[in-house]
């Protein structure tokens, strides 16, 4: 039988490993000049509009953009990239979400060694994800084009690293992995809506977007898929 002294040892034992984990960086679109507390940088006319979530942004698949300089990924070994957003259709190739490290001497957005990025590729009015890492000793997609979804609804995707394995998620099912030699990435920018260097625009909107760092989350503990359950 367990004493006092034992069970408050791993009472406080538990509360410092809550305690431990970090707490993610959460962006919310409702705003076109602060999102997550950063500066936003608009091109187009990306708009803000309502919806059973709550307030989102709009993108034309043309040239609507937001940029933003933050990597809310930078210095993290390990970590989970969260997104809710809405596929509309439109071209076939669309980078919807890039994160990417600075580099000196300075390169031309888009164009730099390391990144990170949320892309997806649209058939007819079905869509499948492309979820892809490249920096220092490695360069890889995650894409299934057989797992596909239709356009026009409300999605949570998510991409981890464990540490040795790099996953992607749609709606909390698992759509690839891959072993990795991730090593973490440097601070820098992000762009939502376009690829950094202003290619393959996104026709949709994006709702919220949440960063765990330290920390590969699952389907069971993902930040932001129970507040799609919840709110659809």
């Amino acid at each position: 039988m367990l004493d006092r002294r034992t069970l408050l040892i791993g009472a406080l034992a538990v509360s410092s490993g809550a305690a431990a984990r970090a707490r993610p960086e959460i962006w919310t679109f409702d705003s076109l000049t602060r999102i997550g507390g950063h500066r936003v940088r608009t091109e187009g006319a990306p708009q803000l509009i309502r919806t059973p979530l709550g307030r989102a942004v709009e993108f034309d698949g043309v040239g609507d953009a937001l940029f933003l300089d933050h990597h809310p990924l930078a210095n993290t070994p390990r970590f989970t990239f969260e997104a809710l957003f809405r596929p509309d259709g439109g071209a076939f190739e669309q980078r919807w979400f890039h994160l990417e490290s600075d580099e000196t001497p300075p390169v031309a957005p888009g164009t730099g060694r390391t990144r990170m990025l949320f892309e997806i590729r649209v058939v007819k009015d079905r869509w499948y994800l492309d979820a892809f890492m490249r920096g220092e000793g490695y360069n890889q997609p995650l894409i299934v084009p057989d797992k596909t979804f239709p356009v026009g609804r409300w999605y949570h995707v998510a991409q981890s690293y464990d540490g040795t394995t790099y996953r992607s998620f749609v709606d909390g099912a698992l759509q690839a992995e891959m072993p990795l030699a991730f090593k973490p990435q440097h601070p820098g920018k992000a762009s939502v809506g376009i690829r950094m260097n202003r290619v393959n625009p996104f026709r949709g909107a994006v709702r919220q977007a949440a960063f765990t760092r330290g920390e590969a989350l699952d389907a069971n503990t993902f930040v932001l898929k129970k507040r799609l359950r919840r709110s659809v």
